[in-house]
């Protein structure tokens, strides 16, 4: 833009805000006045034909038709380059004066173009030219292409001309530097820092012989777990000087430094080939003095991975992947062998993988593969464990569960084993979860020999009746039966004062006692009770369903005094003279004197038949109307002669069968009339038609 344009721009902007000139067009089309029609006479027109800076113009006549003359001398079109003649044209493509530009494009030597185009008077009527009509585009100088300046100034660029789109760039070789004048390049090889995995670098020049006086420095630096690799080509030329040490680099060389190792001069002419170098960073300087000649050097550098050591085996493991070389960033994983665990400083982790580091070793140490283990077994409830094999519960260990015999046995009855897997996990052979000791019930360590009376019966041995319990309810006295590590059995009647269950707090529980004045501390309270729901004896006259459970706090650990008694098998039969064994705490003695014994007190005694004993109940009855009812969930037993009965505070007591050398609850000491009269019996709650009831009972609660 010139002075008097910035002006103008300058008003205008001033006056109307305007935007500055746009930049001239890269193409466009001229033609002469009135085209196609035949042009005017006696005109003088010109056109000023402008593209970018950087480019010529090329124009094409897509048509020219104008009157011929010699030398165009009446009417023509000329085109300028400044005030240079490219051409001066007219006449058509046919005729024969004139000076017809044809298809040949003009070039202009620059960015801009000038057209004249001028017409005399006399133009004859018959011949009616039309003018001409042209193209112009902007075309791409190659600067780098064009003769040097005639002024003697130099090329456009004294090493490397770059032609761009309207321009060009200049830029230098090699250690070599661009001047401030953007053309000329000096030699410049110092501070030259390489940090791409691979590149090349050489000598200022190269293979031509720098200028005198040359010190440069390259410094290849890589991501650090990489090494490099410096590959001279064959052509490698330093001045060296031979001395009878041998060759020695005294005035020309080229040193490779690396850290913290001793640096290498290089003369001579012979190439070092292919070096590695120990290290991620390396500095190579290049020194000649201002004497001598050198050609100089070439190599190509390329990076290699830093190495780790190939890790050792491990025993009971192995380390993946196995590779014959490890290098920076690759991992390995280690897996331990069935059975084992990983361990590392003491601890177990549930996986490992190391890295190799840029230092070429490994970030963490390898660890190691132990026995994994089960840890403790489950304890047995009433029993314990016994190691077949293996030690301290370590893979494939093998144990046995047993219970504490003779008092509990397992369920199922089978001797069940457990091997510790891989999962850490103790597996049954027969797909049992967990073992289950199960109570022996009706089966006690010592037995009674002989057979007497409780009214004037015989004391019990120690653990021959290890179901037998004695009640305290609110003082008074009354039995009861273990059937279960939780539940005592009993009359409905001891729990009741009236229509009323008595209060949990009100009922201490004894067991594994022959005798009441030893231990009385030792006694245990219900956590609830629960009397058959169809018991109704607010008067004492109707005992029907005189059956009640209670539940302990906690569960009893079975011994020799205290057993379970077994419930009644199914099908159980109640058959007349079957001698039944019973026993309690109650009222002992003769007829005429009765004494609450303190010493657990039992008699064998005969079922009797329903018939019996009910018309024994009729002719009872006849004296007095209070007798209860005999119903089918009761039986009798006793001799008729008299003289052995249970009594009062044998009340909910045990009246056991036995079946298979076990004794099983048959009945509850419910009721009587006169205990161990004559023709009278006494009355036991029929165990086996509340089986379901009892099993239900526990089940729920």
């Amino acid at each position: 833009m010139g002075w008097s344009s910035c002006i103008i721009w300058f008003l205008c902007l001033s006056v109307c805000e305007c935007w500055p000139l746009p930049d001239p067009p890269m193409h466009g089309e001229v033609h002469s006045p009135g085209y196609p029609r035949p042009y005017p006479h006696n005109l003088q027109q010109q056109w000023d034909l402008h593209v970018p800076e950087g480019y010529q113009i090329r124009l094409t006549f897509t048509h020219l038709d104008i009157e011929a003359s010699a030398d165009c001398y009446y009417d023509s079109l000329s085109v300028l380059y400044g005030e240079k003649l490219l051409g001066k044209f007219c006449g058509n493509e046919n005729s024969a004066d004139g000076h017809h530009p044809g298809n040949h494009p003009i070039l202009s030597p620059g960015n801009s173009l000038k057209l004249k185009f001028q017409t005399d008077g006399n133009n004859p009527e018959r011949h009616q030219n039309v003018g001409f009509s042209a193209q112009y585009q902007a075309i791409d100088i190659d600067e780098c292409s064009a003769a040097e300046p005639e002024d003697g100034s130099g090329p456009l660029c004294s090493q490397i001309c770059l032609n761009t789109l309207g321009s060009y760039l200049c830029s230098c070789h090699h250690g070599y530097e661009l001047r401030s004048d953007q053309r000329s390049c000096v030699l410049s090889c110092s501070g030259g820092l390489f940090d791409e995995p691979k590149g090349h670098l050489s000598s200022p020049g190269y293979p031509s012989p720098p200028p005198h006086g040359v010190s440069c420095q390259y410094v290849i630096a890589v991501e650090s777990g990489f090494t490099i690799s410096l590959n001279f080509t064959d052509k490698f030329n330093i001045e060296s000087v031979h001395t009878e040490e041998g060759r020695q680099c005294l005035h020309h060389w080229l040193e490779v430094a690396i850290a913290e190792e001793k640096s290498i001069k290089l003369c001579g002419d012979e190439s070092p080939g292919l070096m590695h170098i120990n290290s991620n960073v390396v500095r190579l300087n290049y020194h000649t003095d201002d004497a001598g000649q050198s050609s100089g050097w070439s190599l190509d550098y390329s990076t290699q991975r830093v190495k780790c050591p190939v890790p050792g085996n491990i025993a009971n493991g192995r380390v993946t992947p196995r590779l014959t070389e490890y290098f920076y960033r690759d991992y390995i994983y280690v897996r331990c062998d069935q059975g084992y665990k990983i361990m590392t400083g003491g601890q177990e982790i549930d996986s490992f993988s190391t890295m190799c580091q840029s230092n070429g070793q490994w970030h963490l140490k390898l660890p190691e593969c132990h026995l994994i283990d089960c840890g403790e077994p489950e304890p047995l409830l009433n029993g314990g464990v016994t190691f077949l094999s293996g030690y301290q519960n370590q893979y494939l260990s093998v144990i046995q569960y047993h219970c504490n015999e003779p008092f509990y046995f397992l369920l199922g009855g089978a001797n069940v084993t457990f091997t510790c897997e891989a999962d850490r996990v103790w597996r049954s052979s027969i797909d049992i979860v967990s073992p289950t000791c199960i109570p022996v019930c009706g089966q006690p360590t010592k037995h009674i020999s002989y057979y007497q009376r409780i009214i004037g019966g015989s004391d019990a041995p120690d653990d021959t009746i290890p179901w037998q319990v004695l009640l305290s309810v609110s003082g008074d006295r009354g039995g009861g039966m273990v059937i279960a590590d939780r539940w005592i059995m009993t009359a409905a009647h001891v729990l009741m004062r009236g229509s009323q269950v008595v209060p949990s707090s009100t009922v201490r529980i004894y067991m594994g006692l022959n005798e009441v004045t030893e231990n009385l501390s030792a006694y245990v309270f219900p956590s609830s009770l629960h009397v058959h729901p169809e018991y109704h004896n607010p008067r004492h006259t109707d005992f029907n369903n005189d059956i009640a459970l209670i539940k302990l706090q906690d569960p009893i650990t079975f011994h020799s005094s205290i057993m379970p008694v077994c419930l009644p098998p199914e099908g159980a039969e109640y058959e007349t003279g079957v001698i039944g064994l019973v026993s309690g705490f109650g009222t002992t003695g003769t007829i005429n004197k009765r004494i609450l014994t303190n010493k657990l007190k039992y008699l064998n005694l005969p079922l009797v038949s329903q018939q019996t004993c009910s018309a024994s109940m009729t002719s009872l009855r006849r004296g007095t109307s209070e007798i209860p009812n005999l119903t089918d969930n009761m039986f009798c037993a006793g001799i008729p002669e008299g003289g052995k009965d249970s009594c009062q505070g044998d009340s909910g007591g045990p009246f056991t069968l036995t079946e298979n050398g076990r004794f099983w609850a048959a009945g509850i000491v419910s009721w009587g009339a006169n205990c161990g009269m004559k023709d009278r019996y006494g009355v036991y709650t029929r165990v086996a038609n509340y089986v379901n009831w009892i099993k239900k009972t526990m089940q729920e609660n």
